[in-house]
């Protein structure tokens, strides 16, 4: 063999070597490089399960306080209804004794009216019967007025107190 041959023979073969490392080192490469994407997979699976109780558990949680804040609310606005039903029987009796009140007053004014036998006693008889009539009427009215009062303003307390309740219910957990 010629010395150029030879020389391509050791070159070939010296190629041929740097090759074969080459693909073994790439190979390595491409072992190590796979091995680390599956790390990497194996720990964002972990992260993502992680996430997801979390998730999981924030969801129970909150769905516990919005269930326990809708049966405080819930229980407020059945003692509301219940405070509402007092008030109403409350204002029943009330109205009954108002009228009972009226009719004496009427009765009052009516018997101020009997005429007595004297005439000059007639005159003063008559003033008093129409200050009575006018005092009684008065009186009719001022009491119905107090009587829609009293009711708007039961109505009133109540609203105002469940709304009070229903706020401080919402208001528990935070604190």
């Amino acid at each position: 063999m010629s010395p150029a041959g030879a020389l391509y023979l050791k070159i070939g073969s010296a190629l041929s070597v740097l090759i074969a490392i080459s693909v073994v080192l790439y190979g390595a490469y491409s072992h190590g490089e796979s091995v680390a994407d599956t790390r990497w997979e194996a720990k964002a699976a972990d992260q993502q399960a992680l996430q997801a109780k979390g998730l999981a558990a924030a969801t129970t949680i909150n769905r516990n306080e919005e269930q326990r804040r809708q049966a405080a609310i819930n229980q407020v606005g059945k003692d509301a209804r219940e405070q509402t039903k007092s008030a109403v029987a409350d204002d029943a009796g009330a109205d009954a004794a108002g009228d009972r009140v009226r009719k004496q007053a009427g009765a009052f004014a009516v018997g101020a009216s009997c005429a007595p036998v004297d005439p000059g006693a007639a005159r003063r008889s008559a003033s008093a019967t129409r200050a009575a009539m006018v005092l009684s009427d008065m009186f009719q009215r001022a009491d119905e007025r107090a009587g829609e009062l009293a009711k708007a303003y039961d109505a009133a307390r109540i609203a105002g107190l469940a709304c009070e309740r229903s706020y401080s219910s919402l208001r528990a957990r935070e604190r």
